[in-house]
């Protein structure tokens, strides 16, 4: 975040250097107030850029293995460009190399699930997927397993089979 903040303030200053030396050029003709419409417009430009460009630049950086799930669009009234060409500023994934099955109860895997936001820390969180029944349950708030592999006292969710969760992870 620091350094994008860093990237825009030079953004708006080369904007502004470059009308100055236009100004230069043309023997001072433009308007004294085209160099702070440069800087800004340099800095919305930047900030603009850097918003669309966060998921492609953090997907790309994913490790072998993780698989994007689902991405959620943003799009917001303070940024009307956005109702035109939404962009994505959070989007969740699992790790295909963390699927883990019990052979006591070969329908149900484990998997880890990680949400990433665009201001937000990445966020893991292990879920339970039936690949038999269509559902699944987070393993958070007194979720235990039983000596036979079974999952006690969890919060199912029934989902159906192109539910991305299920489908990603059954499909392992």
């Amino acid at each position: 975040m620091f350094l994008e903040l860093i990237g825009t303030i030079f953004a708006g200053f080369a904007f502004a250097g470059i009308v100055m030396v236009l100004n230069k050029v043309t023997g001072g003709r433009l308007p004294r107030w085209m160099t702070p419409v440069a800087a800004g417009l340099g800095m919305i430009g930047m900030t603009i850029t850097s918003e669309y460009s966060w998921y492609d630049r953090t997907r790309d950086t994913l490790p072998e293995g993780m698989i994007v799930i689902q991405e959620v669009e943003s799009r917001a009234f303070y940024r009307p460009w956005t109702y035109a060409v939404p962009f994505v500023d959070r989007f969740a994934a699992i790790d295909a190399g963390s699927v883990r099955t019990n052979e006591q109860v070969p329908e149900q895997r484990l998997v880890e699930l990680y949400l990433f936001g665009r201001w937000a820390p990445v966020s893991k969180l292990p879920v339970v997927v039936n690949c038999k029944e269509f559902s699944r349950a987070n393993l958070a708030d007194g979720a235990e397993f039983a000596d036979d592999g079974r999952l006690l006292n969890a919060d199912w969710i029934d989902v159906t089979a192109s539910d991305p969760i299920v489908e990603a992870t059954c499909g392992v």
